[in-house]
């Protein structure tokens, strides 16, 4: 599979190549150009002649070919999603969600696509003011290998919307689906070079992007050491950023909670897409009074997940994304074990044997009585391993939730709108969740807060992010 620069695939001229692998078998499914920085400039070239004509459309024709584009994505759902399981490990049926997600960002931005509107100001004497919001020229957007799909919706459908054209690095390891879908939205109407992808490594391509004086904003998606350096490189320039750094989102379940539907809600939403999501239930406090029974049925759920091939008809849970994130999450497990940070009860190693050989599977691992100071509990552990710990009240709840450097996500688990509304109060998040965590519609904006880092995606919120006011000053 080539690149996309200018509308056209495209390949580098020393046609070096990176091999995408089936993370269940490690089987090569594809392969895709290993991109250079002259690639990544000549996307860039392409965004930069693209602009103007893409500028001087309407918001509203804009948005007519995102349901075009939208239209398309949903009658390929089943193609783009078995492609996305295939490269990233994720089930099927977690594969299907997220490319009808996808469809579900494009429906709503086109859907306000007709809501474009700017502000008068009447100043008396002194003249009016017309105050509107134009783009900011050609942006760029670097992609994660957890949910491609849905990151890509949330970074290029604001930024289109706006007016802005754009240049995407996927990650090597999940690359395919998004060419796909960039291909689909050139088909549906994109004039060439409004969306450009180039596939490599983020050492060469992606310090290309964010380094190249002519992109004027980067969104960027992934981990606090990569973000850091992202942020340099765009400190010289005084370039404008949207940084999604990841979390270790508590979960607080009260006294008061339905204790099976807190079950459910834990147990979706640690082991969904194995745990690798940046809003994943990453900490679990509970309240002692119901720890007992709490933790009976949880053991009792995460031991009956069934993991295996995402394309399984029966899988509950695939693999990690690659050997790589696999060894991660069993070093820190190996720490907590060693350290006697806890008790594992289910879980706690990779899974061997025939059905799962040579892929990068690992047991959905339990681990109860777990300390406050344990890895588990103060970093963010990006796979499928749950750290339950007790507390016996809502203050020492939320002095536990706060012992972290993130600040994303967080859901309290409780029937008293007063317990509520001090957890919204005082636990350090963007997104506070009742009952219910990790899902995240494109209607409501989505960012967090400390090391999880800044700027807000999706919502309307979103458009504004990606373009500026300018103002028309009228003295009489």
């Amino acid at each position: 599979m080539e690149m996309r620069i200018g509308g056209k695939e495209t390949i580098s001229p020393d046609e070096r190549w990176i091999e995408v692998r089936n993370p269940a078998t490690s089987e090569i499914i594809n392969r895709v150009p290993a991109g250079t920085a002259d690639d990544l400039s000549r996307a860039v070239e392409a965004a930069g002649a693209a602009a103007d004509t893409w500028k001087k459309k309407s918001m509203r024709d804009r948005g007519i070919i995102f349901f075009h584009a939208a239209a398309t994505v949903r009658e390929q759902h089943k193609d783009l999603a078995r492609l996305l399981t295939m490269e990233q490990g994720k089930p099927l049926k977690e594969s299907i969600d997220e490319v009808r997600g996808f469809a579900n960002i494009l429906e709503f931005y086109a859907g306000i696509s007709a809501q474009a509107s700017g502000e008068a100001v009447r100043l008396g004497a002194a003249g009016d003011c017309l105050v509107t919001r134009e783009p900011l020229g050609v942006c760029g957007a670097i992609i994660p290998w957890n949910m491609p799909v849905l990151i890509m919706g949330w970074k290029v459908g604001p930024a289109l919307l706006a007016g802005n054209t754009m240049v995407l690095k996927p990650a090597s390891t999940t690359p395919l689906t998004n060419l796909r879908l960039a291909k689909i939205l050139d088909e549906a109407g994109l004039p060439p070079g409004v969306l450009n992808v180039v596939t490599g490594c983020g050492g060469e391509v992606g310090e290309a992007l964010v380094s190249h004086p002519e992109v004027k904003k980067v969104s960027f998606t992934g981990n606090c050491a990569t973000g850091a350096r992202v942020r340099e490189l765009a400190s010289a320039q005084v370039k404008e950023l949207i940084l999604e750094l990841g979390g270790s989102d508590p979960m607080i379940v009260m006294d008061d909670a339905d204790i099976g539907k807190a079950v459910e809600g834990a147990v979706r939403g640690r082991f969904y897409n194995a745990g690798q999501t940046c809003t994943a239930v990453k900490r679990l406090i509970v309240h002692d009074k119901i720890s007992k029974e709490f933790t009976r049925q949880l053991k009792e759920r995460v031991s009956a997940l069934n993991v295996g091939n995402g394309l399984g008809p029966k899988t509950d849970m695939g693999p990690l994304n690659s050997a790589v994130q696999r060894e991660r999450i069993a070093n820190v497990v190996e720490q907590a074990r060693e350290n006697g940070d806890g008790k594992i009860v289910t879980g706690g190693g990779a899974l061997r044997g025939r059905a799962y050989e040579p892929g990068f599977f690992y047991h959905p691992t339990l681990v109860t009585d777990v300390v406050s100071e344990s890895c588990l509990m103060t970093g963010e552990v990006f796979g499928p391993v749950l750290p339950v710990m007790t507390v016996p009240d809502l203050e020492s709840a939320i002095i536990a939730a706060n012992n972290s450097r993130y600040g994303l996500g967080a859901s309290i688990w409780t029937k008293n709108l007063i317990t509520t509304k001090k957890v919204f109060d005082e636990v350090h998040a963007g997104i506070v969740w009742v009952n219910r965590h990790l899902t995240v519609p494109p209607e409501i904006p989505f960012g967090g807060t400390n090391e999880s880092g800044t700027g807000r995606e999706n919502g309307h919120h979103a458009v504004d992010q990606y373009s500026r006011t300018k103002t028309l000053f009228l003295g009489w």
